[in-house]
């Protein structure tokens, strides 16, 4: 037996002993996931606890300095936000904003991607503006929006009128279901560059024999998306739809923006922030985020369970 191995060796009926350069490996390893632990913890672990503190507490911006930041713990908060008609119907409106959003958004990026799938002069400039709407500052967009749909001098009902016989301005940011449908069309306008992305990368890795030999057999275009390019990117798809359902379930700033949550478009996430603002109800506010967070995890949950992986197992 040599001499590292007896120094390393562990006594009778020990456990064995780590070598001098493995403790100093496993130092060196937390010393580099250190920064990064403490970040999470300040950043995310800490709030999210203290916010669900916060939830289950009977506090406000108003009696803060007097009850001080510790209170008795009570469900009041939970009990009013399941029970008030109103968040059921934010988070309805929620819904039908993040469905219609996310399935436009990935349709319009999908016809982009193939639209501009084969090469020409000047592709990569188009290209390249294909982005503005999602590089550009959400404020400056919003605001641009906001002129356009005017009801008394935008160019959208200055054209309207003019040209389509309509009988009267509509003011499509102040009037429901005009301001929800605009915020929707809006949130695909902006979006679906980031669909284009994903799906232009997708396309641009297929194989392009299989395509070749689909159409020497015969197959019309339509069919060669329908049986042989969508198959390949639905992954893509998926993967697409749960990352945009999860940011447009709890998009705040373009529709705050545009709306300020009013005409029909006060979705779950304007809710929490008015009902923060606006009542100064730190509590309530606490628990309807916490309450929206279960249901957004609990169908994440359902659909990581239940659907992915299918298309993968599909192919």
């Amino acid at each position: 037996m040599t001499r590292s191995t007896l120094a390393t060796a562990a006594p009778t009926g020990g456990r064995p002993r780590r070598s001098i350069s493995s403790r100093r490996d496993s130092r060196a390893g937390l010393t580099m996931v250190l920064p990064t632990v403490i970040i999470v913890l300040a950043i995310f672990i800490v709030p999210l606890i203290w916010n669900l503190i916060l939830a289950f507490q009977s506090t406000s911006f108003t009696t803060i300095a007097t009850t001080g930041i510790f209170n008795p713990f009570t469900l009041d908060n939970f009990t009013g936000v399941l029970t008030d008609p109103t968040f059921w119907a934010s988070l309805g409106t929620t819904v039908i904003y993040s469905i219609f959003s996310t399935a436009g958004s990935i349709a319009v990026g999908l016809i982009a991607a193939l639209a501009l799938r084969k090469p020409f002069r000047g592709r990569g400039l188009v290209r390249s503006f294909m982005l503005l709407p999602y590089v550009a500052p959400v404020v400056a967009v919003a605001f641009v929006w906001q002129i356009m749909l005017n009801p008394q001098f935008g160019i959208i009902n200055a054209l309207g009128t003019k040209y389509l016989d309509w009988q009267h301005p509509i003011d499509f940011l102040g009037k429901a279901p005009y301001a929800l449908m605009t915020v929707i069309v809006f949130e695909i306008w902006r979006y679906f560059p980031f669909a284009f992305l994903f799906l232009t990368a997708r396309l641009l890795g297929l194989p392009k024999d299989v395509e070749e030999a689909a159409l020497v057999d015969g197959v019309t275009p339509s069919q060669n998306f329908r049986y042989v390019v969508l198959p390949q990117i639905m992954p893509v798809i998926a993967l697409l739809s749960v990352l945009r359902l999860i940011m447009t379930f709890n998009k705040f700033d373009d529709i705050y923006l545009l709306t300020g949550g009013g005409a029909g478009t006060e979705v779950a996430a304007v809710r929490v922030y008015n009902q923060l603002i606006g009542s100064f109800d730190i509590g309530g506010a606490a628990a309807n985020a916490f309450v929206l967070s279960a249901i957004l995890a609990g169908s994440l949950f359902v659909y990581v369970k239940f659907f992915a992986g299918r298309g993968e197992d599909n192919l």
